[in-house]
């Protein structure tokens, strides 16, 4: 009898109060607790087992570091391939995931990249990955998905590629998002409205024409105007 390929998800993602204080835009904190529930929402539709490592449990000194050790973690528990998410790409769908798991049924690798050049999943056997040469990787960079890529094509491994999706690094991120035609979630997308009415008011033509007054003057006490980059 064929022994069941096992597949488990792991959402490798900062808790919602770290991602508030690396990505401090209006309202950040709020915004990714929604899009934490998001994802738990999805995974747990698909009936695999998931499991979840914030920074709390991450191992390593660089994110390289960090990813890696995480996905070895989950073939440690005896799980045959791993289906790896974050938490900030809303258009993120279950059907995104059941795609890349029955794709690791086929021996394939499944990629699915983010439009910054990163990745927002990656589907892969363990008999595929080789920690040594992903902590190699440009981490963190605009080249990060084409790099994987090649590492896989270079041992002949099929790679099932996804459609590119926009996940939240930036504030542009959020326009983005709110001009796609994709649709999201009710409770996300009200809230990335709230955030385009603050960022158009603090941009606005008034405001900065003030912010550039205030820039003359010296204040021991901070700028009294917080300036979102």
């Amino acid at each position: 009898m064929k022994t069941e390929l096992k597949t488990a998800i792991l959402i490798f993602a900062r808790s919602s109060e770290c991602e508030a204080n690396i990505k401090s835009f209006p309202q950040s904190k709020e915004i990714f607790d929604s899009f934490n529930e998001h994802t738990l929402q999805l995974v747990s539709k698909t009936n695999l087992p998931y499991y979840r490592i914030t920074e709390q449990e991450q191992v390593g000194d660089s994110f390289g570091e960090r990813f890696t050790n995480a996905v070895q973690s989950i073939y440690d528990l005896g799980y045959q391939s791993v289906i790896v998410i974050g938490n900030d790409t809303p258009h993120l769908t279950t059907k995104h995931l059941r795609q890349a798991e029955k794709n690791l049924h086929a021996n394939k690798v499944v990629l699915g990249k983010a439009i910054d050049g990163g990745f927002y999943l990656l589907g892969i056997k363990k008999d595929y990955f080789n920690a040594e040469l992903f902590l190699k990787l440009p981490w963190q960079t605009q080249q990060l998905s084409t790099a994987l890529s090649k590492l896989f094509l270079t041992y002949k491994i099929e790679v099932v590629r996804l459609e590119t999706l926009v996940d939240i690094d930036a504030l542009h991120d959020i326009k983005r998002l709110l001009q796609s035609t994709k649709k999201l979630d009710s409770r996300i997308r009200l809230l990335l409205l709230k955030i385009a009415e603050v960022l158009t008011f603090l941009f606005s033509p008034l405001v900065l024409f003030y912010k550039e007054i205030l820039k003359s003057y010296y204040y021991n006490k901070g700028s009294p105007f917080i300036i979102y980059n």
